[in-house]
């Protein structure tokens, strides 16, 4: 019993820190303006990052978030972490 209570509260401290840690729609925008500057010098000058950050639409799942560009997922975050999915 002593090992399921503490494996309970091992799980629910990792729950908690990845809800408090979880990107918010400003940091996933961020990365994806970021990512296509870095990707192209042309996107980065026509702007293509930031029309792209702002036709995101964010989602979240209490402990970890994405976006959403025309039904395709366009970054994940987690942890504080954002991934932009090429």
């Amino acid at each position: 019993m002593g090992k399921f209570i503490s494996s309970a509260v091992v799980i629910a401290v990792i729950v908690a820190i990845a809800a408090l840690t979880n990107p918010s729609a400003d940091r996933h925008r961020e990365a994806i303006r970021k990512e296509v500057a870095e990707r192209s010098a042309l996107e980065r000058v026509l702007g293509v990052g930031v029309l792209k950050a702002f036709a995101s639409s964010y989602r979240s799942l209490g402990v970890a978030s994405y976006t959403v560009v025309n039904d395709r997922t366009v970054s994940v975050g987690a942890f504080g972490i954002v991934y932009v999915v090429r």
